[in-house]
């Protein structure tokens, strides 16, 4: 057997040449036993054997090379062993990288990520204290950290580039990583005693415990992220288990603490209006106020007021669109944001003159979610579009149209039923519940969403077209 000694510092540079000198040899992964640091002498260890396979000049992608040098940062001492199998397998073309059906791959991988994961938590978890002298030129920490893996000079690299202003000491119970007067050296740990605590710390402590919010306490989220291992190391760590035993009284006293009336800007968002609408006998003049009072369902508690179709009676032609948007709201017309002015411009090139149509909504409420002063479209869901589709009948009855177009699927749902994908329905007439015939295109936000400006350019031109089908539709029944 051959017997490779490789060094607790710069392992992995030392593997590297190894594994080159041992391919080159032709010598095969079960004639060599891999050590890290001093060991005593194999018992069953021969003199080392001349080559006994092919020579191979190792070749691998530069992707592979960076995830092996990774994977031999792992713990579990085979891995120089599989890492060198796999290094000729793949020089040989008898493997691809990547290939997971692989057991040796799929083990070499897992621990890739396993060290990069602790890589990470070692950049996150590791708490400085300062060791400075009063005079000292540069200021000086230290800190002590406990890896599930041989990581020290995978890992202190990051805090070379992050806090080259300093000195420091970062010690595991291994290696210790020294950075001083900008050079980062490696040695063995002689000390395994933490750094005292400093004067930072209960800075950092009182800050800690104010912006700990107890409604949002998720242990299991916590410790997924935060492991209690790492727990001792930490300054903050001793005020954990008292701010999880106390955070369902402090969420609860927050509650009772929380205002029983709408704040001013909330209340000025909604009008004043009657609890039941007064639906009996409808007409184009009491829609409006009936709208403003609908309850169906929860839109209506939310927005500032209930956007009606607008058009006039008896029109042949009715366009029905999702939902109002912020500036529907507001105004309490359809069709007046960013989306109508798309709209006004692919009727024009039409042909088409909007206030012969009767232009409404699907849906008579604006949903949103609010980001600070902001109010976020959120699309209707099934439920809504069934509850508001009775207004929509009422429009309907009141309008009686001879075609109907249909922008976007929740139009298409609450005139025809079917949440099927506009794309493949686009251009195309159905016949709606009431049998009056439907007209199926796309939503004019649909195109402000659209990011390229030619997909953007060829949708606008498809809705122009179905309006112009429209159009044409109506002059031949006319």
């Amino acid at each position: 057997m051959r017997r490779v000694q490789l060094p607790r510092i710069g392992t992995v540079a030392a593997w590297r040449r190894e594994a080159r000198n041992l391919a080159a040899e032709g010598v095969p992964p079960e004639a060599i036993l891999w050590h890290v640091g001093d060991q005593s002498a194999d018992l069953f260890m021969a003199s080392p054997p001349g080559p006994t396979g092919t020579a191979t000049t190792l070749t691998l992608p530069r992707d592979a090379v960076a995830s092996i040098e990774k994977a031999l940062c792992h713990s579990d001492p085979e891995r120089f062993a599989r890492a060198y199998g796999l290094v000729l397998r793949l020089s040989r073309r008898d493997l691809r990288w990547g290939d997971r059906s692989d057991p040796a791959l799929y083990r070499l991988l897992a621990q890739e990520k396993a060290v990069r994961r602790d890589i990470h938590k070692m950049h996150a978890f590791v708490r400085f204290r300062e060791i400075s002298p009063p005079d000292a030129p540069r200021r000086a920490f230290a800190a002590w950290f406990e890896p599930d893996h041989p990581i020290v000079e995978a890992a202190t690299p990051f805090f070379a580039k992050r806090f080259g202003d300093m000195d420091w000491v970062i010690a595991t119970p291994t290696l210790t990583a020294r950075f001083e007067d900008g050079t980062l050296s490696y040695h063995e740990t002689q000390n395994r005693t933490p750094p005292p605590d400093d004067a930072t710390e209960a800075l950092w402590r009182t800050y800690f415990a104010h912006i700990f919010n107890p409604a949002r306490l998720m242990v299991s989220a916590m410790t997924s992220e935060m492991p209690r291992k790492y727990w001792k190391n930490l300054p903050e760590a001793d005020l954990i288990p008292d701010m999880i035993r106390t955070a369902p009284a402090r969420a609860r006293a927050m509650q009772d603490a929380a205002p029983t009336l709408p704040l001013d800007h909330i209340a000025r968002l909604r009008l004043d209006r009657p609890a039941l609408p007064e639906t009996d006998g409808l007409t184009f003049g009491t829609l409006k106020p009936a709208l403003d009072a609908c309850r169906r369902c929860p839109i209506g508690y939310c927005a500032t007021q209930a956007v009606a179709g607008e058009g006039p009676a008896g029109a042949r032609l009715m366009i029905v669109g999702e939902q109002p948007g912020d500036a529907e709201d507001l105004s309490g017309r359809p069709f007046v944001g960013p989306a109508g002015q798309v709209f006004d411009r692919c009727t024009a090139a039409a042909g088409l003159d909007r206030r012969a149509a009767y232009v409404t909504n699907a849906v008579k409420h604006f949903k949103y979610e609010s980001r600070g002063k902001v109010r976020l479209h959120q699309r209707p869901n099934g439920h809504e579009v069934a509850h508001c589709r009775w207004w929509l009948t009422q429009e309907i009855d009141l309008v009686k149209p001879t075609l109907i177009v249909a922008m976007g699927s929740t139009a298409a749902l609450a005139l025809t039923g079917s949440d099927a994908g506009i794309t493949t329905r686009r251009g195309k007439i159905e016949e709606g519940a009431d049998g009056i015939p439907i007209l199926i295109t796309y939503h004019p936000s649909y195109i402000l969403r659209l990011r390229q400006g030619d997909e953007a350019a060829a949708a606008k031109a498809q809705l122009t077209d179905d309006l112009r089908l429209a159009v044409g539709y109506l002059a031949r029944l006319a």
